[in-house]
C-alpha cells in the first residue's frame, strides 16, 4: 500500500503539497476494493466471430441466390457484428496492458472507444439496410421465401449461440455489452425474416421483405441507442450511468472530521473501472492512512469506485484555487 500524489490533471506530488500552504497531503488509496480488470472473454470472441463470418458468407450466398434484400440486410449486419467483436476484442486485451510515464492509466479507456465505436458502426449500416429496403418497394422482385426461412433459422441458432457466450459479463462491462446486444439482437432479426419468408411463401407479396428489412432497422437502432448514450457519456469522462454523484458528495461530506469537500470528479477509466478525486477540508488535521484507506473501501463497496484519490486539506480559509465549482 503506498501514498502518493495522482490528483488528476494538477500535475503536483506529495512533497509538492507540502511545500505549499492550505495543502497539507494528497493520498491515493487503492484499499481492498480496488477495481480488477475484467474476465478473459478470449475464447468467446474467438467463437463468435468464427461462428459469425461463416454464416455471413452462407447468408449473402443465398441472399443473392434467393432475391431477398433482407437476407443481405441481415448478413450486412451480421458482417458489421463481426467487425464489431473484434474491435471489443481487441478493447479487451488492451485494457490489460499496463501504464507507462506517457499512458499512466494503461489503455483501458479503448474499452470505452470500442463501445463508442460499435454505436456508431451500427448505425451507419442500420442507414445502409434503410435505403436498399427502401428502393425495393419501388423495384420488388420475386423472393424465393423457404430459402430465405432455412438461412434465417440458421441465423437464429449462431447469433443465439454467440449472444450466450456474452450473457456473464454484460451486466459489468458496456464493451461485453455491446458484444451481447448485437448477437441478440441479431437473434430476434434472423426470427423476423424467418416470418417474412413464412409470409411470403403463402401470400406471394414480394414487398413483405422490404418491410421486414425496415423492421430490422428498427431493431438495431432501438437495442443500439442505449449502448451509444452511454458510451458517449464515459467518453465525454461523465460521471458513469448507475453512480449518483450527489449521493457519493454526501457520503465523503459525513465522514468524520469533514467540514467541507471541493473539486469533486468522478469518472470512467474504462467500461469496467471508476476513478474518483476529490479534496476533504479536516480542520482537526491529517486523518491518517487508516482513514484514507477506509474511505476508499467505503467508495468501491457502496458505489463501486475502485480508483479513488484524496487530497486533505486542514484550513477551511485555505482559498484552494480549484475550489469553486466552476473551476476544473
Amino acid at each position: 500500500m503506498t501514498s502518493h500524489d495522482e490528483n488528476a490533471g494538477h500535475g503536483q506530488n506529495a512533497l509538492d503539497h507540502d511545500a505549499h500552504a492550505g495543502h497539507s497531503h494528497a493520498e491515493h488509496a487503492h484499499g481492498s476494493g480496488h477495481t480488477h480488470a475484467p474476465a478473459n472473454f478470449g475464447k468467446a470472441f474467438a467463437i463468435g466471430i468464427a461462428l459469425n463470418m461463416g454464416f455471413v458468407a452462407v447468408e449473402a450466398t443465398y441472399g443473392v441466390l434467393a432475391n431477398s434484400v433482407a437476407l443481405l440486410a441481415d448478413a450486412g449486419h451480421n458482417l458489421s457484428d463481426v467487425l464489431g467483436l473484434l474491435v471489443a476484442w481487441s478493447a479487451s486485451v488492451l485494457v490489460k496492458r499496463a501504464p507507462t510515464s506517457r499512458y499512466t492509466y494503461g489503455l483501458k479507456g479503448s474499452s470505452i472507444l470500442a463501445a463508442l465505436f460499435n454505436g456508431v458502426f451500427l448505425l451507419v449500416a442500420a442507414g445502409a439496410i434503410a435505403w436498399e429496403a427502401v428502393q425495393r418497394f419501388g423495384q420488388p422482385v420475386p423472393v424465393a421465401g423457404t430459402t430465405v426461412m432455412v438461412v434465417a433459422t440458421i441465423g437464429i441458432i449462431v447469433n443465439g449461440v454467440t449472444a450466450w457466450l456474452f450473457v456473464a459479463g454484460a451486466k459489468g462491462d458496456i464493451n461485453l455489452k455491446g458484444a451481447f446486444l448485437h448477437m441478440a439482437a441479431d437473434a430476434a432479426v434472423s426470427a423476423g425474416v424467418v416470418l417474412a419468408g413464412l409470409a411470403i411463401l403463402f401470400t406471394g407479396w414480394e414487398w413483405i421483405d422490404p418491410v421486414i428489412s425496415l423492421a430490422i432497422v428498427a431493431v438495431i437502432v432501438w437495442s443500439t441507442w442505449g449502448l451509444l448514450r452511454d458510451s458517449v457519456v464515459m467518453a465525454l469522462a461523465a460521471v458513469p450511468p448507475g453512480i449518483d454523484p450527489v449521493a457519493v458528495d454526501g457520503h465523503l461530506r459525513g465522514m468524520p472530521g469533514v467540514v467541507g469537500l471541493h473539486d469533486l470528479h468522478i469518472w470512467p477509466m474504462s467500461t469496467t473501472e471508476t476513478a474518483l478525486t476529490a479534496h476533504l477540508v479536516i480542520p482537526e488535521g491529517h486523518p491518517g492512512d487508516d482513514f484514507l484507506m477506509r474511505t476508499a473501501d467505503e467508495m468501491k463497496l457502496k458505489f463501486g469506485i475502485g480508483h479513488t484519490t484524496l487530497q486533505v486539506e486542514t484550513s477551511a480559509n485555505a482559498n484552494c484555487a480549484l475550489e469553486p465549482d466552476h473551476v476544473v
